[in-house]
């Protein structure tokens, strides 16, 4: 199945020295219910339910040479996955412009934001605008992918596998490096703010 996914994503370019490249192409079509069948929830009250659940708040990053350089978005739906293999999983809206760079690039770097670091997450929220810019950043040590300055935590990854999941697609990476440092809050997301622990 897994090796089925990857011929299937697979990008006609060659592989990076990362690890192979990933076509984010073809996108199916979003809906999986009929045009006149009405949904058995409403949006506005899933976001609203849903967003009682307070999570972290990461940016994936990626070197996608090809493309004009480093990339990245602000991704609150980041969890691990596996221990023996190593492996984490974010999920990314298949209308995402930022993730046909990461795909090309078949490798990312997960940035766990810290307590002071909303504005960061903004810059990198935005769609369109260069969000690299005053940003500093160096090659993680394996992948190349951008590790921003000043996080608490970063994951260097290839992809393994994607998945489709209704209007996202499920991005499982292989994890190569990583480190953290031991002190310092996380930036926390919950029911559309910011926030962190109380001392």
């Amino acid at each position: 199945m897994a090796a089925t996914a990857v011929r299937y994503l697979r990008s006609v370019g060659a592989a990076t020295a990362a690890g192979p490249a990933f076509d984010a192409l073809p996108r199916p079509v979003l809906r999986t219910v009929r045009e006149d069948e009405r949904l058995p929830v409403a949006p506005a009250e899933f976001r609203r339910v849903l967003g009682q659940f307070a999570s972290g708040v990461t940016v994936i990053t990626a070197q996608d040479e090809e493309g004009g350089g480093p990339a990245g978005f602000a991704c609150q739906s980041f969890a691990s996955l596996s221990l023996d293999p190593p492996l984490v999983v974010f999920m990314v809206a298949r209308t995402s412009t930022t993730w046909p760079r990461i795909a090309r690039a078949g490798a990312f770097c997960v940035n766990v934001l810290g307590a002071d670091q909303g504005g960061l997450c903004r810059a990198f929220a935005v769609s369109g605008a260069d969000k690299f810019a005053g940003v500093g950043h160096t090659p993680a040590p394996v992948t190349g992918s951008p590790r921003l300055a000043s996080v608490p935590a970063w994951i260097d990854c290839t992809i393994s596998t994607v998945h489709t999941g209704g209007d996202h697609l499920i991005v499982v990476g292989r994890v190569e490096a990583l480190g953290a440092e031991d002190h310092g809050d996380p930036l926390l997301f919950h029911r559309g703010r910011f926030g962190r622990f109380a001392p």
